[in-house]
């Protein structure tokens, strides 16, 4: 090629390359602003057509704003009863907070622990305090700290939002530091090359900058919603995504060019033609089965879906823009130390995939036999993880001052204290709702707020003909006992003529939360499935190999719910899981194990039409073997950095994930799916052209 011509193919190249810098200039610092739009308010995330979200609605009108309730616990330190005098005092430090910034209202008076060796205030907060919610919460430290021989703890809702805030502030970073970090070694570590790691670790940040800008928008204009949890889950996807995407086309780039003799332009074209389909089929899979989550009824899974499919739609835009300008700005200079090997352009790989193969062939069904064998053992232990959520001394997994306040409160108090349900029924009937209230099992109290805000001080405050009635729990808010006692209350008052109520508060929401999770799992697996196996038909243009591949895919999954119940329970010491982490972990294992298989099967498939069925197999396996096992490990790593979020939910989310992965990369693609398919011959095909040729060339 002449000089003119080599500057002509190269501009394009050039221009993107440009393009994608500006892009990471101007677009960089969204990805530390996109904390301005989140809220890490639980009440924001409930489910839409709850009855606990309908109570929400219907508390409003008993009180002028929302508040956010901030509970007072005193304790003597030697567990000595606290007299008047401690009470009285407690009392005026309450009541001095009336005013402050941030406070709704007048405290609540002290009141004792039927031990008498604690007391306990409430103070209403504005919901919307953000970052001056820290704040507001040591100032009122520091006004109940002035009552002498006493040790105060924070407790509640507000007590608990902050330290959720304090768990992702500042997160952002350290997430993006410790998943960078993590991939950069491994890829220096796997390809021994200088430049590669760096040009994917770039390409894969500016798919972030990119993606954060869009999603900071659509935010800022409520269009989607965003939280902590959305905000970490965004950046390690988009990141592992980038990554595998970018792997799987450099790898095809290298052998375009040990096969073309160095000329970059022709064997990006190549790489391009052979790679842009699995990867924007992988990709689909992926988006596709996010967005399913928009079926979801809880909407901290619905903003999941958007969120995480515009990182997707970034990452690979970035794969098959930015990545091909500068391979091809490079060449073969991208791989140095290592060159682009002539063997590598007849699709060899390592030693060990060609051992791997080897084995495969020689054995198929003993392999898939004993594969199988080991993977429904482990799914056998699927039906153990329990998803009832969990529970407040479980969701920080470091020491949180919330739970060690929640934990003092419980020991004076009853379970339920400062955390009620909440009933909102037909004035007319309130006298009858209350007793129903109070035979329930479980039930301590029951109570109607009258026009101080306090239950059963008065008349009961009667807005637009109904009453909020107050039902102390006797077990811990957050219990399983709890959660058992919401579903009586409600069958008791909901039985009650004409009283048209209605049961919310914190448990119930809970409670509801978990029973729409279990309805999302039953509506939303089916679609993903269905997604992704229209997907793998389309591509294979076969119904059997998308079928084994589904299959295979999901039985990682149930595999890994298994591993994941024991090791959470007998090694992280769990007593459950979040009712939404196995709807996450399916979409995650499921979309990105389908990934690895595309890869492999689309390559397979390549290779068969050229060499024969089996030999097809074979060839596919050692040519794929190598950069999808790296793949694999980068994501893997890429997930568990998560785990730096000291958030039960999200730790648990980052080992089933990473666990998957790995099983889904070492056992399944490398093993299961491979002999599967060279067992069963040209018949994996069905019904497909290649059905009807020779195993053999």
């Amino acid at each position: 090629m002449s000089r003119p011509a080599r500057w002509s193919a190269r501009l394009l190249p050039l221009v993107l390359l440009v393009l994608w810098l500006a892009v990471g200039g101007g677009l960089g610092p969204y990805a530390g602003k996109l904390g301005e739009v989140a809220t890490n308010d639980q009440a924001a995330f409930l489910p839409r057509s709850a009855e606990s979200t309908r109570v929400i609605e219907a508390q409003r009108a008993f009180r002028q704003e929302e508040t956010l309730p901030a509970l007072v616990v005193w304790t003597s330190p030697g567990g000595a009863p606290l007299g008047p005098e401690t009470r009285s005092a407690a009392t005026r430090a309450l009541a001095s907070l009336a005013g402050r910034p941030g406070v709704v209202g007048t405290p609540s008076p002290a009141l004792p622990s039927e031990d008498g060796a604690a007391l306990r205030g409430v103070v209403q907060l504005r919901p919307d305090l953000g970052e001056e919610l820290a704040p507001t919460l040591g100032e009122i430290d520091r006004a109940a700290s002035a009552v002498p021989g006493t040790t105060v703890w924070l407790a509640g809702p507000a007590a608990t939002q902050a330290d959720l805030s304090d768990a992702f502030s500042g997160i952002d970073g350290l997430l993006l530091a410790v998943a960078l970090v993590t991939v950069l070694l491994i890829l220096l570590l796997v390809y021994r090359s200088v430049l590669l790691p760096l040009i994917i670790i770039v390409g894969a940040v500016l798919a972030l900058a990119l993606a954060c800008a869009v999603v900071y928008v659509l935010a800022d204009h409520d269009v989607v919603r965003v939280d902590g949890q959305v905000q970490g889950i965004l950046s390690i996807l988009v990141i592992g995504a980038a990554t595998d995407y970018a792997l799987l086309l450099a790898a095809r780039y290298r052998e375009e060019l040990a096969r073309l003799d160095g000329e970059r332009v022709p064997a990006m074209r190549a790489a391009l033609r052979r790679s842009a389909g699995p990867v924007t089929a992988s990709a689909a899979t992926v988006a596709l089965a996010l967005l399913a989550l928009l079926f979801s009824d809880l909407t901290n899974n619905r903003a999941l879906g958007p969120v995480g499919a515009i990182g997707i739609v970034c990452a690979v835009l970035s794969t098959l823009t930015f990545l091909p300008a500068v391979l091809v700005l490079l060449g073969r200079a991208a791989y140095w130390p290592s060159r682009p090997r002539p063997s590598e352009s007849e699709g060899g790989g390592h030693g060990i995939w060609r051992r791997v193969a080897a084995l495969v062939d020689r054995a198929p069904r003993k392999v898939w036999a004993a594969t199988l064998a080991g993977l429904l053992a482990c799914a056998a232990f699927a039906p153990v993880l329990e998803s009832r959520g969990v529970p407040l001394d479980e969701i920080f997994v470091n020491d949180a001052p919330s739970v060690a306040a929640q934990e003092r409160l419980g020991r004076h108090f009853p379970g339920g204290a400062g955390n009620p349900a909440i009933v909102i029924a037909d004035a007319d009937t309130a006298d009858r709702v209350t007793a129903a209230a109070e035979r329930v099992e479980g039930v301590d109290s029951a109570a109607a707020v009258t026009a101080s805000g306090r239950p059963g001080a008065g008349a009961p405050l009667v807005v637009g003909g109904r009453v909020r009635i107050d039902v102390t729990l006797t077990d811990a808010a957050d219990s399983d006992a709890a959660k058992a006692t919401v579903a009586r209350l409600r069958s008791s008052v909901h039985a009650v003529p004409g009283a048209d109520a209605l049961v919310g508060g914190y448990t119930a929401q809970r409670y509801d939360t978990q029973r729409t999770a279990e309805r999302d799992r039953m509506l939303i697996v089916p679609v993903v499935l269905a997604v992704i196996l229209a997907i793998l038909v389309g591509l294979l243009r076969s119904l059997l190999t998308p079928l084994l591949l589904v299959a295979t895919v999901a039985l990682n999954f149930f595999a890994t719910l298994g591993v994941s119940a024991l090791v959470f329970r007998y090694v992280f010491g769990f007593s459950g899981t979040d009712s939404s982490v196995p709807l996450y972990g399916f979409v995650f294992l499921v979309a990105l194990g389908v990934d690895y298989n595309i890869f492999l099967m689309s390559r397979v498939r390549e290779e068969s039409l050229r060499h024969g069925v089996r030999e097809g197999v074979l060839r596919g396996l050692t040519a794929t073997g190598g950069v999808i096992t790296s793949a694999g490990v980068v994501l893997a790593a890429t997930f568990a950095a998560l785990g730096v979020i000291p958030l039960a939910f999200l730790v648990q989310i980052a080992f089933i994930v990473a666990f998957g992965v790995l099983l889904d990369t070492l056992v399944v693609r490398s093993l299961l799916v491979p002999a599967l398919v060279r067992d069963l011959g040209p018949v994996a095909w069905w019904p497909g052209s290649l059905s009807r040729r020779k195993t053999g060339p």
